[in-house]
């Protein structure tokens, strides 16, 4: 059987849907299934997420208003068995067989979270693409639910696939730690958020919480954001500026992949209080490095922590004793949280057994009985 595998979002983004494409190519490599395997890159991209598939370019840009049908023509000539669009969108015809992974419904939730030209592009086509795809792949049972509930899918049309860690995502020595907050110009005792800075994530909100707790206990820790700008952001940033704390918010940019695992290590703990994740894997990254995660009780994130986790209401206006209930869970006690730590490597590793197993699963007859040959 030929597969195919639309990885040209790789050039234009990182992060996110593109680090999920990034570690399904390495994941499915690693299996040396019997299948013939093409993953297509776009034209513009120098690297190659590849070493034994084949690769193979396209010129159609990603997100295109005419990508459903030039992405048609295009791959015509591969002849492929089954086509996986990562993406959300298939094209009209790349294969005899369409899988497409629907992440999530953020922008069916929260219209408001996206451009104009993004609300476009999903909103617009999302209900004929679970319609034209012969399975769907989500990662999440949140996720899944919301397609059925809010698109009308039938259950045994989508398959639940838990992302994994990375190997590389385990406790650092403080040694290492010191090292690599000092090249990142960090102290010692920090709290921590990864992720796009954009209203979806709602870092607005976590930083006016954490106005309250710095009202109550000055020398709080600083809370660290790491990441990279999403939509909106000068206006997010507008507003955390305006709360006036330059010496107790700090913001890091473009934090390299290796020096992650030393940021997670060294944090007190990953606060990723969301309105909306299809998955979250910081929380999953950050519990396999021993660190506890604080999430918001909505979606997926409840999920992702299991009974590791603390969860917190992501609407809850900061109050005057008790900001988003942040305060008293995470200033708790170092014994507890060292408790939560371990119990967090154990459940993250649960996750990452999946990594290894779904595709094993998604790409043989469990998920497309009707391409085998």
């Amino acid at each position: 059987m030929h597969i195919g595998i639309d990885a040209r979002l790789t050039y234009y983004r990182r992060g996110g849907i593109s680090l999920y494409i990034t570690r399904l190519v390495s994941a499915l490599e690693a299996l040396a299934t019997p299948h013939r395997w093409t993953v297509f890159h776009s034209r513009k991209s120098r690297e190659s997420l590849v070493e034994q598939f084949e690769r193979s370019v396209l010129w159609t840009p990603a997100h295109h208003r005419i990508e459903r049908y030039a992405l048609s023509v295009e791959l015509l000539r591969h002849r492929l068995d089954v086509l996986h669009s990562p993406d959300f969108i298939p094209p009209l015809r790349g294969g005899r067989f369409h899988v497409a992974t629907v992440h999530d419904l953020t922008f069916l939730h929260y219209p408001q979270f996206l451009t104009q030209e993004s609300q476009h592009y999903y909103n617009h086509q999302i209900a004929w693409a679970v319609a034209h795809a012969d399975h769907i792949l989500t990662i999440s049972e949140a996720s899944k639910r919301d397609i059925m509930s809010m698109l009308g899918v039938a259950s045994e049309k989508i398959t639940v696939h838990l992302p994994g860690v990375d190997d590389s995502f385990k406790p650092v020595d403080r040694e290492t730690v010191a090292r690599r907050l000092n090249a990142l110009d960090l102290p010692t005792d920090y709290f921590l958020f990864v992720g796009t800075f954009e209203p979806r994530k709602n870092i607005i909100g976590l930083a006016r919480a954490y106005r309250k707790l710095v009202d109550m206990h000055p020398g709080a820790p600083p809370l660290v954001l790491a990441g990279s700008p999403g939509w909106n952001f000068d206006d997010t940033r507008a507003a955390i500026d305006a709360l006036s704390l330059p010496d107790h918010i700090l913001w890091r940019e473009a934090i390299p992949q290796d020096m992650l695992p030393a940021l997670y290590s060294g944090a007190l703990a990953l606060i990723m209080p969301s309105f909306y994740e299809g998955f979250g894997l910081p929380p999953l990254e950050a519990m396999a490095c021993g660190t506890l995660p604080i999430v918001s009780n909505r979606a997926s994130l409840p999920e992702v922590v299991g009974p590791v986790g603390v969860q917190v209401d992501p609407r809850t206006r900061p109050a005057s004793r008790k900001p988003c209930g942040v305060p008293g869970r995470i200033r708790s006690g170092a014994a507890p949280r060292r408790r939560r730590a371990g119990n967090g490597r154990r459940h993250s590793r649960g996750n990452a057994l999946q990594k290894s197993l779904y595709p094993s699963i998604n790409y043989s007859t469990e998920s497309y009985p009707q391409c085998e040959p």
